[in-house]
């Protein structure tokens, strides 16, 4: 037997219902207009499909309400529809979380490292950010930004100087010192989205998102997250 789409519609907009309730926590009936505006002020998610959901209740109530017959529908979804709808329903059910995306091996830098040393990963790895550590001890982000900012203000006529830095030199001339933010691994990728979203709007912006088990510098880094890893994740 073939299900309808309206059912598939209704099935996966129940759900959605039911995990928005759990979201915010409420026990007595709400209307889905009200969960939505509840949901999104905890749920990065929510927000992101915040139109999409309102124009679904349209859909739903245009079903549910003016269905004259079991067999009879007045708005019978698209395809398309329903499978968006079934996307959000599953992207909130069981969320992405950056540990599960993003895990990888990350190549660390000293602050003794010479410049010669990174330039040499940037033309084999194409790296653009770099996590130094001092020892055990994280001190900072340099990112090929600041390599030029160094060449920039390093420069004696058109001359580039002599002696090789290293990167404790490097990572003065980061423009934003603070250029990255810790991240535990169980985060949702779309709470890393809303990370560098916020970062964006007060004025600092974030290069990469640097992943340890609960977000804490002295841990193991496990993986690292840029605006373009986020900008491909849908």
């Amino acid at each position: 037997m073939t299900v309808k789409n309206s059912d598939r519609f209704l099935t996966a907009f129940n759900r959605i219902d039911h995990t928005m309730r759990n979201i915010i926590g409420a026990k007595d009936f709400m209307p889905f207009y009200r969960l939505v505006d509840q949901a999104k002020k905890k749920s990065p998610l929510i927000r992101k499909y915040e139109d999409d959901l309102r124009s679904y209740a349209d859909l739903r109530n245009a079903i549910v309400h003016h269905r004259t017959s079991p067999e009879y529908v007045i708005a019978e979804p698209h395809n398309q529809v329903v499978e968006r709808i079934e996307h959000i329903d599953e992207v909130l059910a069981r969320p992405k979380l950056v540990g599960q995306m993003f895990r990888k091996h990350v190549m660390s830098f000293q602050t003794t490292d010479s410049l010669q040393h990174t330039l040499k990963v940037i033309r084999k790895r194409r790296y653009t950010q770099f996590p130094v550590y001092e020892g055990n001890v994280f001190q900072g982000l340099i990112t090929t930004v600041g390599i030029t900012n160094w060449l920039a203000t390093s420069m004696v006529g058109a001359c580039l100087p002599k002696k090789t830095p290293i990167l404790q030199d490097i990572l003065h001339h980061e423009k934003n010192q603070v250029n990255y933010k810790f991240i535990s691994r169980y985060i949702t990728i779309y709470e890393a989205e809303e990370i560098f979203k916020q970062g964006v709007e007060r004025g600092r912006r974030f290069e990469a998102l640097l992943i340890t088990e609960h977000g804490k510098p002295q841990q193991k880094l496990i993986g690292i997250v840029t605006p373009l890893d986020i900008m491909k994740v849908d």
